[in-house]
C-alpha cells in the first residue's frame, strides 16, 4: 500500500458520524440537516434538457480530457463575462469533473516531493481536500493561521520566510469556506509577490463565487492578476464549478483557467489518470455557462434565506453574514464544552442539538488541525443553509429554542 495514505486524517463528516454514533435524535421533530454543503435548490430544467438530448450520441464515444471546443469557448465567454479577463479557449481553459477533483490532481502534478522540505501552503481552517492532496503528494502541509477580526480571513503574514521558501504550491479559497471571507487586491498583489520571489504555484478555490450578498460581486484570482499587470496568469490556476452556481453538485462539471504554462502539464496529467468529461456532461455544462438567469435568481434565493435566518440566529449565537458563499460560520457558548468526555464545545453542542432538536451541524475543529498549540475552528460551528426557505427557517427557530433552553 501508499505509505502516504496512513497520514490522511478522517473526513470531517466520518467524524461527524462517529460523534453522533449513540445518539437517539429527536423522534418528534423530523431531521433537518446543515451539516453538508450540498445544494438543494433545484436545477436549472434547460440544463437537464441540454443533458438529455446529449444521451444519444454522447455515451458511444470516448470524450477528449482536453474537452469539446464548444464547452472551452463556453467556459473563456463565461469569464470574460464576469471577470472582465480575456483566455484562450484551446490553451488557458480545461474542463475538469469538478473542482474536488481538479483541486487533488494539480496538487499532483505541481508538487515535487523529491526537494527537501517540499511544502503546500493554505488557510486554516480549510476545504479537506487541500490537506489530503499536499500529503499524496508527498509534500508537507503548512497550516495558515487565521484572523477572527477579518471573518477569519488567512493572515498571509503570519507565515515564515522560510516557509515561503520551501513553498511549491497555495491553496487560497475565496469566498472562504468555512467562513465566507473574499479576498481584496491588496492580498492578491502580496501573494503574487511571494509567488515571483519563490517560485510557488497559486491554486486559487473559487467554487463559491456566485453566491454573495454584497453589490459587488467577488473579485477572481485571474481578475486580479489582470489588474495587476498579470496578463499572462504566470504561475496562477483558477478553479471553478457548476455544483454551486447552478445547483448541480451530481453533475460534477468545472473548469480550472489560468497560466498555459500550467495547463499543459496538467491535461498531460488528466489524460493518464482518466480526468476526461463525458460529452453528455459537456452539453449540458456548455448550456450551464452560458446562461447567468439561473444563477441570478439562485443568488436571489440565498440573499432572502440569509436575510431571515442570520438575524434570528444572531441574537443567540455569535454569527453575522458572511461576504459569500452558503454557510454561516457561528461561535457557540464555550459552557458546552465537555471535558469529562472529551469534548470541545462545538462537538458537544452538536451532539445536544442534534438529540434535543433533530438538526445536524458540523463542529468547526473538523475544519480546522490544531496547528502552533490551537484549532481555530474549536467553538465554532458550520451551518450549510442550502435547503428551502422554510426548512432553513425552521432549523434557526429550533436553534433558538435550544439556546434558550440553555440558560
Amino acid at each position: 500500500m501508499n505509505p502516504l495514505l496512513t497520514r490522511l486524517q478522517p473526513y470531517p463528516f466520518e467524524r461527524l458520524r462517529r460523534l453522533f454514533a449513540d445518539i437517539t435524535p429527536n423522534p418528534d421533530l423530523r431531521p433537518i440537516s446543515l451539516g453538508i454543503g450540498e445544494p438543494k435548490h433545484a436545477a436549472p430544467d434547460f440544463l437537464k434538457q441540454a443533458l438529455a438530448a446529449a444521451l444519444d450520441t454522447g455515451l458511444s464515444s470516448y470524450p477528449a480530457t482536453a474537452g469539446e471546443p464548444g464547452l472551452r469557448g463556453a467556459c473563456a465567454a463565461w469569464v470574460h463575462r464576469r471577470y472582465g479577463v480575456t483566455v484562450n479557449p484551446a490553451t488557458q481553459v480545461l474542463p475538469v469533473n469538478g473542482s474536488r477533483e481538479a483541486l487533488f490532481a494539480f496538487a499532483q502534478t505541481v508538487v515535487d516531493p523529491t526537494r527537501a522540505g517540499a511544502t503546500v501552503v493554505f488557510p486554516n481552517p480549510f476545504y479537506q481536500i487541500y490537506e489530503g492532496a499536499a500529503l499524496l503528494a508527498g509534500a508537507v502541509p503548512f497550516y495558515v493561521a487565521s484572523d477572527p477580526a477579518r471573518n477569519f480571513a488567512a493572515d498571509w503574514g503570519s507565515v515564515p520566510a522560510e516557509v515561503w521558501a520551501r513553498t511549491q504550491l497555495l491553496f487560497v479559497c475565496s469566498p472562504g469556506n468555512p467562513a465566507g471571507a473574499v479576498m481584496p487586491l491588496d492580498e492578491w498583489r502580496k501573494l503574487f509577490e511571494l509567488s515571483d520571489r519563490h517560485g510557488f504555484v497559486i491554486a486559487s478555490d473559487e467554487c463559491y463565487s456566485e453566491i454573495y450578498f454584497r453589490d459587488e460581486p467577488p473579485l477572481g484570482g485571474l481578475e486580479a492578476a489582470q489588474a495587476l499587470g498579470r496578463a499572462d496568469f504566470r504561475n496562477l490556476m483558477s478553479f471553478t464549478s457548476l455544483s454551486k452556481r447552478s445547483n448541480v453538485p451530481g453533475l460534477r462539471s468545472g473548469f480550472v483557467a489560468g497560466d498555459a504554462a500550467l495547463i499543459k502539464p496538467f491535461l498531460l496529467y488528466r489524460t493518464y489518470h482518466g480526468g476526461a468529461m463525458s460529452p453528455a456532461v459537456q452539453a449540458a455544462s456548455a448550456a450551464a455557462w452560458g446562461d447567468e438567469a439561473h444563477v441570478v435568481d439562485n443568488r436571489r434565493q440565498y440573499r432572502e434565506k440569509f436575510a431571515q435566518v442570520t438575524p434570528l440566529l444572531a441574537e443567540v449565537l455569535d454569527v453575522a453574514l458572511p461576504d459569500a458563499s452558503f454557510y454561516l460560520w457561528a461561535g457557540v457558548p464555550a459552557s458546552f464544552a465537555d471535558v469529562s468526555a472529551g469534548l470541545g464545545a462545538d462537538e458537544a453542542f452538536a451532539r445536544a442539538l442534534l438529540a434535543q432538536y433533530n438538526v445536524t451541524v458540523l463542529p468547526g475543529s473538523y475544519l480546522a488541525r490544531d496547528f502552533n498549540g490551537s484549532n481555530p475552528g474549536a467553538g465554532r460551528v458550520r451551518m450549510a443553509l442550502v435547503a428551502e426557505p422554510a426548512e432553513c427557517l425552521e432549523a434557526a427557530h429550533r436553534i433558538r429554542a435550544f439556546m434558550a433552553g440553555q440558560r
